[in-house]
């Protein structure tokens, strides 16, 4: 069978058309590194948060936000002095060079409770801000229209990036041990730049900024504005505000299950090391499940319960499994939710919510989203941080906090669907408009 043929029949599986296939897998194999590096790194923070105290945990999520406040600004400022087509590079070596210094810091101070809090800090931040800017980049590249038929294929490299690199963390960390992880996830962040700059170059041809498309900014010019335009975007805007509002309490559930996890491994499991492997183990499995959701269910079902479906549907099963946990509290559901949030995220939520940002201007995909990604999320994980503790002091158990945890998911499902009806109202309403020109 001729490349062609294969090309060809790999477009029609991943609804691709003719010259979308290349950038397509241009994206996903960008995620699969990215997430390979940073679920290498998953487990070794996980392991670091415990050595630094569970019952500080909630001190170290504030130092995240704190951070977030100072790193969003000079990010917003950056983007106003280098062209968008350089600006990852600078983002991305910032941080790989990062990575360097932690490796030759942990070679030195390997058992430091210090060194493991800021770098417990300091990937929280990495995560948020890599993350953010890729998906960025492909709001960039790719239209509204392609963004739907795409998105789901290039998050699947992200799942299958994060079946790698707890795989590897859980292989590797006995003979090259945490600093040997770091330098392997350096080398895979500058691997995402030369993919970068293929997609760049293909946005011009045949992505968003291809002749005949709807106009854009300029790639070699900066975004306009001052280091605080991404929030007061966001503040003027009120369907930023809801997509502010849905991180929020994305950022709530997710943290209310974080903080249970970490309890119940921290009794089971005291030793560093098989921490790292019990975490590494859990992400494999989420992975797993990630990917085989992306490839074969979440492709079949978009088209049909819309973005608004892939945004409320999760919020709604974890309003319940919260419900249960109230019921009857215990490990095997505390970890079944933890699964099915983290499946369910990867598979549908993040490729619904960056469908909310593709019909946006090239400023509110950078600077509004990042405020977004990093200092509202890390902020709703400070907030609900220290809510989880005191909701831990006022009532024994996991009871009333599963309580309130339901309370959140249902609200998140709620505002998910009328942010997704938005969207895929404006799909119908141009996609009639096309059908009446034709």
């Amino acid at each position: 069978m001729s490349i062609l043929s294969y090309s060809h029949r790999w477009g029609k599986i991943l609804n691709a058309r003719n010259n979308e296939l290349r950038p397509a897998l241009f994206g996903f194999l960008l995620f699969l590194c990215l997430f390979a590096g940073y679920f290498m790194l998953r487990p070794i923070r996980e392991s670091m948060g415990i050595a630094a105290g569970v019952e500080n945990l909630q001190w170290l999520f504030t130092l995240t936000f704190l951070a977030m406040l100072v790193a969003v600004p000079l990010f917003a400022w950056l983007s106003s002095r280098v062209p968008r087509l350089r600006f990852i590079d600078w983002v991305y070596g910032f941080f790989g060079i990062n990575l360097l210094a932690f490796v030759e810091l942990f070679q030195f101070m390997p058992d430091s409770t210090w060194l493991a809090r800021v770098f417990y800090v300091w990937i929280s931040v990495y995560n948020l801000f890599v993350v953010s800017v890729a998906w960025s980049l492909m709001a960039d590249v790719f239209d509204s229209e392609q963004a739907k038929r795409l998105f789901a294929f290039i998050a699947a490299g992200a799942s299958v990036g994060g079946l790698l690199g707890p795989a590897l963390s859980a292989v590797l960390i006995g003979s090259i041990g945490a600093p040997g992880l770091m330098l392997l996830a350096a080398l895979l962040l500058g691997v995402t730049l030369v993919l970068k700059r293929a997609l760049m170059r293909w946005r011009q041809e045949g992505g968003a900024g291809r002749p005949g498309s709807a106009p854009t900014e300029s790639p070699r010019r900066p975004l306009p504005g001052n280091p605080f335009s991404g929030m007061t975007a966001v503040l003027r805007s009120p369907y930023l505000l809801g997509i502010a509002g849905f991180v929020v309490l994305l950022a709530t559930v997710t943290t209310f299950l974080y903080f249970e996890q970490a309890r119940l491994v921290a009794e089971h499991f005291p030793d560093r090391e098989a921490q790292v492997r019990v975490f590494g183990t859990i992400d494999f499995v989420v992975q797993a499940g990630a990917l085989v959701s992306q490839l074969f269910i979440t492709g079949r079902i978009a088209p049909k319960v819309g973005v608004r479906g892939l945004l409320a549907m999760v919020p709604l099963l974890l309003c319940i499994g919260f419900v249960g946990l109230a019921l009857a509290p215990g490990f095997a559901l505390l970890a079944t939710l933890m699964i099915v949030r983290r499946i369910g995220e990867y598979a549908f939520v993040r490729p619904g919510r960056e469908m909310l940002f593709a019909p946006l201007d090239a400023e509110s995909k950078y600077k509004a989203k990042n405020f977004i990604d990093t200092v509202v999320y890390r902020g709703g994980d400070a907030v609900s941080g220290w809510a989880k503790s005191l909701l831990d002091m006022l009532a024994q158990g996991a009871g009333l906090s599963a309580l309130v945890g339901a309370c959140c998911a249902l609200s998140w499902a709620y505002l998910g669907w009328q942010l997704g009806l938005r969207v895929d109202n404006r799909q119908e309403q141009s996609g009639a408009g096309n059908a009446a020109e034709t």
